[in-house]
């Protein structure tokens, strides 16, 4: 029965100690994509019709991503529709479709995150210590966090952005948005203060791993703090000031915390390093050698002591070796032709 599955539908065997060959690690890295892909396949279909639905009483996808642009004065809108409403436009006869489609692979690898995260943890963790896994844990969390509290900022901030960019002609031109152009903004706003916003957390476990410590971020802080605001104005994709300044503000602050935990962090270090003494050992002293003979040296070697046949002076062995003339009686030598 067993010959009728084939190799790669068969349950391997777990080896007890969690050791695995390289076709096994690729078998497994094979199993956790599979798995993620069809997720986020899932998720992508759910988003898909979320777009347009209204799903568990909350809006559509749509609507919550058109919400900043309908938030603009109704001047600065064009009314395409003759009733006010707010709506996008399209110059193809694809771009809806491919705009639905692209907003929802992009919902859909978001709302599968947690899917994706516990296959990729999945197949690290092996390859951690216990230690190293406790530390993992621990920042998985925050992460999401300060990911969707990066995410919220950008939505609220977008608003105030397209407001000075649809505004700053001074009223001599009228924006015509499509819905490619102003669905890659937001996308872009959310995506970009989010994954920003993991950049302190990211400080905070340098520390941990003893990279950086306080006293290195504290001479650091005003050149951090410059460096943040020209990453501010460099990855905001709408080049609006206020986009800029928010994600730059948010970004000194979150910053000033990581710097703050790193000096807590280094203080309990300093104080459990004073408290096991290392702190009173000179550097310039030698440590002390233990010069006394191990149990190694008083254990009896398994080599044979017995002497050889050579060594002994054995009477074949010595004849053997006594050259060629003395195993053929009727050879002469040199000195004797001569």
């Amino acid at each position: 029965m067993a010959k009728l599955i084939p190799p790669w539908g068969r349950r391997r065997t777990k080896s007890p100690d969690g050791t695995m060959s390289l076709v096994e690690h690729l078998y497994e890295l094979r199993n956790r994509l599979a798995i993620s892909l069809v997720g986020v396949a899932l998720t992508t279909v759910v988003a898909y019709v979320w777009y347009g639905v209204a799903l568990f009483g909350v809006p559509s996808l749509g609507d919550l991503l058109i919400g900043p642009y309908c938030a603009l004065p109704a001047e600065v809108r064009p009314n395409l529709s003759g009733d006010g409403s707010c709506i996008l436009t399209a110059t193809g006869a694809f771009d809806q479709f491919n705009l639905r489609l692209r907003v929802a692979v992009t919902a859909g690898v978001v709302l599968a995150c947690p899917l994706w995260l516990y296959q990729l943890w999945g197949f690290i963790t092996p390859g951690l210590y216990q230690k190293e896994r406790r530390y993992a844990l621990s920042f998985v969390a925050p992460a999401a966090v300060l990911f969707v509290a990066g995410a919220v900022l950008a939505y609220f901030v977008v608003t105030q952005g397209l407001n000075f960019l649809l505004t700053v002609g001074g009223g001599l031109q009228l924006t015509l948005l499509t819905g490619e152009s102003y669905f890659s903004l937001i996308i872009a706003l959310l995506l970009i203060f989010g994954v920003s916003f993991e950049l302190p957390l990211l400080v905070v476990m340098l520390n941990l791993a003893g990279v950086l410590s306080y006293t290195t971020l504290k001479a650091w802080r005003r050149g951090l703090i410059f460096g943040l605001f020209v990453f501010a104005a460099v990855v905001t994709p709408g080049q609006d000031p206020f986009s800029m300044i928010a994600l730059s503000i948010a970004l000194v602050l979150l910053f000033e915390l990581a710097i703050q935990i790193a000096r807590i962090i280094d203080r309990r270090r300093a104080r459990k390093r004073a408290a096991e003494g290392w702190d009173d050992l000179d550097p310039d002293e030698p440590s002390p050698l233990d010069v006394s003979p191990s149990n190694i040296d008083t254990a009896p070697s398994r080599i044979d002591t017995t002497p050889s046949a050579v060594e002994s002076g054995h009477p074949s062995v010595v004849g053997e070796s006594a050259g060629p003339n003395q195993d053929r009686p009727n050879a002469r030598s040199v000195d004797d032709v001569t």
